[in-house]
């Protein structure tokens, strides 16, 4: 799965891994019902409702997209500790060469798994990877029903208030 990627983004947002969806179109969180795409619109990230397909346009907006781990599957928990800590590892070294200000891992449990931080919560991280800042959001599957729309997307503006408020100050 390509990732949407570009030097020195304001945020990159990375997901777990692609769904067989995503995999199947090439185009992030593109199966019916995740909600990522939405969340980004009513969070105020993008002006209008962009589609899995206009997942390039994201680069307009200083956004961009990879994953922890390459390999697509039907579910997250199909992954392995391994994957993840590996993952890990990767995203590091991807995140340390494209220099984003901020990092953001939608779903605190790949986060946990990725950077062994078991006790790490939605929000914004104490780790720094290099310059670049960590925030860790909620998965916007449809799978992780506790979040709404709404209160994604409230956590998801939280997010980009911060990064704007870092680029004001730049």
């Amino acid at each position: 799965m390509p990732d949407v990627v570009a030097d020195g983004l304001h945020v990159l947002f990375c997901g777990i891994n692609p769904g067989l969806m995503t995999a199947a179109t090439g185009h992030h969180f593109a199966r019916p019902g995740n909600r990522f795409w939405p969340v980004l619109h009513l969070s105020g990230f993008t002006p209008r409702l962009l589609r899995p397909w206009e997942q390039e346009e994201l680069l307009s907006y200083g956004l961009g997209i990879t994953n922890v781990v390459a390999r697509a599957t039907a579910r997250a928990d199909e992954l392995t500790a391994e994957e993840y800590a590996e993952g890990g590892r990767l995203l590091t070294a991807k995140v340390k060469r494209l220099r984003p200000r901020w990092l953001a891992v939608v779903g605190v449990t790949a986060y946990r798994a990725a950077f062994a931080d078991r006790k790490a919560a939605v929000g914004p991280q104490e780790r720094t990877i290099g310059d670049t800042r960590v925030w860790v959001l909620p998965n916007p599957s449809g799978l992780n029903a506790h979040w709404t729309a709404r209160t994604m997307a409230e956590e998801y503006a939280r997010l980009r208030v911060a990064a704007e408020a870092d680029a004001a100050g730049a």
